[in-house]
């Protein structure tokens, strides 16, 4: 249960005013078919997240379990830090937009994915509960789809009324808490 708990807010956390989330808000408006662009970031999620998964456990092999443990904490302690740098989406969709709202979603969100804080986060995870590689695919997943779902059916009604900068600073906060955690145990 601690690897799914664990992925699953460190994701939802990460998630909050991320590139991904911006992009899901841009993909509600435009599309307007909340279901459509849900599905895509699921699938994009599942697929994205796994590769990072199996890189986690690759990783896993070559360094020792403490060291691990002091990685994933410098991570959230990074992720913090990264919290208080908000993104900003460049407006590359319009290629993509022929394809419809489920492949635009899919492919948007999986190359927006890459190298992200949330990619990062599912690699060191992965590599830390090696044993529970599912879980915490499914807590990275759901952690994802906790933070992007709500925007998508919201769309801009709701993100011109939440003061980012706070959510950034609390958010930034439950990672240093997690490092912390991380460390005591």
């Amino acid at each position: 249960m601690e690897a799914l708990t664990t992925s699953t807010l460190a994701v939802a956390i990460a998630e909050i005013g991320d590139k991904t989330q911006l992009l899901a808000l841009v993909l509600s408006c435009r599309f307007r078919t909340p279901l459509t662009i849900i599905l895509g970031i699921l699938a994009a999620t599942l697929l994205n997240h796994a590769l990072a998964g199996w890189v986690g456990v690759w990783i896993q092999h070559w360094l020792d379990p403490d060291w691990l443990r002091w990685l994933l904490a410098a991570s959230f302690f990074a992720m913090a830090a990264w919290m208080l740098i908000p993104d900003r989406l460049d407006d590359e969709d319009g290629r993509f937009r022929r394809f419809g709202p489920f492949i635009t979603t899919f492919v948007l969100f999986f190359l927006a994915e890459m190298g992200d804080k949330t990619q990062l986060a599912t690699v060191l995870l992965a590599a830390r509960f090696v044993e529970d590689f599912w879980l915490v695919i499914a807590g990275t997943t759901l952690g994802m789809m906790a933070a992007n779902v709500p925007v998508v059916l919201l769309g801009r009604k709701g993100a011109e009324r939440i003061p980012m900068k706070w959510v950034h600073g609390a958010s930034a906060v439950i990672f240093v808490g997690l490092g912390a955690t991380t460390l005591w145990w």
